[in-house]
């Protein structure tokens, strides 16, 4: 087997069973991993120096093919509702046999760190098939010194083979595409797919897992901070403006996907972002877009035109295009990864029944009640299907990457948010003045505007009214911003019929919590919406 790179000697991909493999390429750079990709016919060159790769018919992630081996010391720390387990013994086959297919090939090796905070970092060792995946992952894990690779030791190992197939039958799987997670022996095996995402999402599982047991909460979240210091994260789902959000000019940014909040403050998982570039534009949104066009970017699934320039408006190939490029292509990015505790906590919704307002502040409980909760809404187009506004509700605003209990999760949310004094804040940037359809969506501008009052703390001594059907509080006025978008009733035609789309939303809300009544306390189950209206 032929070896190549900077790695440690005595830490050779020979101990994981893959000394039949061709050769190994460790730890290869931006150039040497483009010429490699290029070379092997993975990726093209965009016009701006980009890599732009296509992942085939695997465009996203496959949740349903995620499984979590179920052993001993696994059996009653996994929220087993939402993860699907395997047997040792399945895992067992499906390595050997992973293992074996990697006979004679040509692999790719990056030793990389999940967590900028020392105290809780994640030395990992991801080998894939593919060089502009290693080259993905580069850019999303957080690299260490070159000469740190001496003595590298990695404490999780991702395999990522996107030509093996999985066998149902054999490996107690659902289909060819197989994301297995063996907690215990710290080892994730991927095949099946070629959507890169697998990859740092398996490390964000694995993290999810571990922190907890040692006080540091795990967020899917972005972050930022403030000239003074005050660091802020957002909560939220796909489309809800998470990486846009976070992305302010007059504010350091942490990380836009990633993080973890324990004893001295929150610090980025990542090294860099992994930004949805579908209809991204330089005028909305000037520093993504920048990055797209540099060298190191990967571009997955973007369309190029005839001249290899990005056509970030064509969603033929997905409406999930996306660009991945290390957190240094953004100017304002933190050097550290890490900030002090936060001040403010953003959690982010796109609702698409108009009923929400657009800001509102929320009590710990509260907060601890919509970060269970993880509401956003889909919109007719997004998915097959889907005609009419549909409610999401995504626990830990991330459910497919929490491997412990929901409730493990909000509590030790709810108890740093006491602890820190944390303002919590839920603002809407979905429609406004009716659903989708008929109202129109939540102008940036406003959210942007009351988000830099929640951040400067000019909300603190804003008159507040109780919100009718959710009963938070929710700012009369705030300077810059129309009054009335902050009563969404009052931006109806027809009152009543927003009475009926508010206990409709309601009844989502109680109905999708019932399975968590029995894992929190009674001041929590009474931070529930109540089904009235707001003529009552």
């Amino acid at each position: 087997m032929e070896q190549f790179g900077a790695h440690n000697p005595a830490n050779g991909v020979t101990a994981i069973g893959l000394g039949d493999a061709k050769s190994v390429r460790y730890n290869f750079s931006e150039p040497e991993l483009y010429e490699e990709a290029i070379r092997r016919g993975e990726a093209d060159l965009t016009a701006d120096g980009a890599l732009r790769a296509r992942t085939g018919q695997h465009t996203g992630r496959s949740p349903k093919d995620k499984f979590v081996v179920r052993d001993a010391s696994t059996e009653n720390h996994i929220w087993w509702d939402n993860n699907k387990p395997m047997s040792p013994e399945h895992f067992e086959l499906l390595r050997g046999d992973m293992l074996a297919h990697a006979k004679g090939k040509e692999l790719f090796v990056q030793d990389l760190i999940g967590g900028a905070d020392a105290d809780n970092a994640l030395p990992v060792r991801v080998v894939t098939e593919l060089a502009w995946h290693s080259l993905f992952i580069r850019n999303l894990l957080i690299r260490p010194n070159r000469s740190e690779l001496a003595t590298f030791q990695q404490k999780l190992t991702v395999i990522n083979l996107p030509s093996f197939r999985a066998d149902p039958e054999r490996h107690g799987c659902r289909s060819e595409t197989i994301i297995a997670c063996d907690l215990a022996n710290g080892l994730v095996l991927i095949g099946g797919t070629s959507y890169a995402g697998e990859n740092k999402k398996s490390v964000f599982t694995v993290l999810n897992y571990l922190l907890p047991a040692k006080g540091v909460m795990p967020m899917h979240c972005s972050a930022n901070v403030g000239p003074e210091g005050d660091s802020a994260v957002f909560f939220g789902l796909s489309g809800t403006g998470k990486t846009t959000l976070s992305a302010d000019p007059a504010r350091t940014l942490i990380g836009d996907d990633e993080h973890g909040w324990g004893e001295t403050g929150i610090f980025n998982f990542e090294g860099g972002c992994y930004a949805k570039a579908i209809r991204l534009s330089a005028e909305a949104e000037p520093e993504i877009y920048a990055a797209t066009r540099r060298f190191g970017t990967v571009l997955e699934n973007v369309v190029l035109d005839d001249n290899r320039e990005p056509d970030f408006n064509d969603g033929s190939l997905t409406e999930n295009t996306r660009s991945a490029y290390p957190l240094h292509f953004i100017p304002n990015a933190s050097e550290t990864g890490i900030a002090g505790h936060p001040k403010t906590i953003i959690m982010l919704t796109a609702d698409a029944f108009g009923v929400l307002p657009p800001i509102a502040r929320l009590t710990p409980e509260q907060a601890m009640y919509h970060f269970l909760s993880g509401y956003t809404a889909k919109v007719a187009g997004t998915e097959k299907g889907v005609t009419e506004p549909e409610a999401t509700f995504s626990t830990c605003f991330g459910a497919p990457f929490m491997p412990r209990h929901p409730a493990e999760y909000g509590n030790l949310l709810r108890d740093l948010i006491s602890k820190h004094g944390v303002d919590c804040w839920l603002v809407n940037t979905g429609w406004t003045g009716g659903a989708y359809g008929t109202g129109n969506r939540m102008p940036i501008k406003a959210t942007r505007a009351l988000l830099t009052a929640a951040l400067k703390g000019q909300l603190n001594n804003a008159d507040f009214r109780t919100d009718a059907n959710f009963g938070f509080a929710v700012p009369v006025s705030v300077e810059g911003v129309d009054t009335r978008i902050l009563d969404p009733r009052s931006t109806w035609a027809d009152g009543e019929a927003y009475d009926a789309q508010a206990r409709k939303l309601v009844s989502m809300f109680i109905a999708n919590f019932a399975k968590f009544e029995g894992h929190v306390d009674g001041k929590v189950r009474d931070a529930a919406p109540g089904i009235r209206t707001a003529a009552e």
